[in-house]
């Protein structure tokens, strides 16, 4: 008999396709049957134009920000596309909006010097505010359509900001036909680790020609922001990750829909 906690239960994971292992593993791991639909896959700007400007000049900075590790991934390949190296800015301090986007930081050569108490914009925000940014040259380089809290907040504090789109999420061509097979197959529980995915889920729905949200199907998320998103959808998260992580994500949906005796 399988006495994991997860046993038999068939949960959906929305992440990128080569984001996805962390997340499915701590899943499997607890017995549950980690049902991929990938409905992001990372492209490239519209533009390569803003990011190699902020690029060239990467060394006048005085804060650079990342807010998750596809934004590492992003500048790392083009800058070796265009001949500059990322990590050459001594005098640059980095700050990471969690710890899995530190330790990416860290293996590209940077010197994280700050990570907020909490993985949300917000938290990143009130960290910096502290930190004497008035009057300093700070670039923020995220996906396309990401929401401006941060640059708001810091301009509003005297900060000089550069925004630059280093990758965009767009929905993988298969993503419909999978959910299809995933929702006729049964889901027990979806996961959601970005606002993206919950839009982008929604989106892969229409284009499948099913019902968005899942009846009977209780979400999980990542954040508050993730659970605001979910419900601005009409889809109440049944549960919060905390912290607010991927261990955190699989620890709320064993707490959540976790076998008991």
């Amino acid at each position: 008999m399988n006495t994991l906690p997860l046993a038999g239960r068939r949960i959906l994971v929305t992440r990128a396709a080569q984001q996805a292992g962390k997340l499915s593993e701590g899943l499997r791991a607890l017995g549950a049957v980690a049902v991929e639909v990938p409905v992001l896959e990372i492209a490239p700007p519209a533009s390569f134009e803003p990011l190699d400007q902020a690029l060239q000049k990467i060394s006048h900075y005085d804060w650079i920000i990342f807010t998750s590790a596809n934004t590492i991934a992003a500048l790392k390949a083009r800058g070796a596309v265009i001949g500059t190296a990322l990590a050459s800015s001594p005098s640059a301090k980095v700050a990471a909006v969690g710890t899995a986007t530190a330790s990416a930081a860290r293996e590209a050569g940077w010197n994280v010097s700050l990570i907020p108490e909490t993985y949300v914009a917000e938290s990143l925000v009130a960290s910096l505010q502290k930190q004497e940014i008035r009057g300093k040259r700070v670039l923020l380089a995220r996906a396309q359509a990401a929401r401006d809290v941060i640059p708001d907040a810091l301009r509003t504090a005297g900060a000089n900001v550069d925004v630059v789109d280093a990758y965009r999420n767009v929905i993988p061509a298969e993503a419909p036909g999978q959910l299809r097979q995933a929702l006729a197959a049964g889901l027990d529980g979806a996961t959601f680790t970005s606002s993206s995915s919950v839009t982008h889920l929604a989106d892969a729905a229409r284009a499948a020609n099913v019902g968005f949200p899942f009846p009977g199907v209780p979400a999980v998320s990542i954040g508050r922001v993730t659970s605001a998103t979910l419900r601005a959808a009409g889809w109440e998260p049944a549960a919060e990750a905390d912290p607010h992580d991927v261990q955190g994500l699989v620890a709320a949906v064993a707490g959540l829909l976790g076998r008991r005796g």
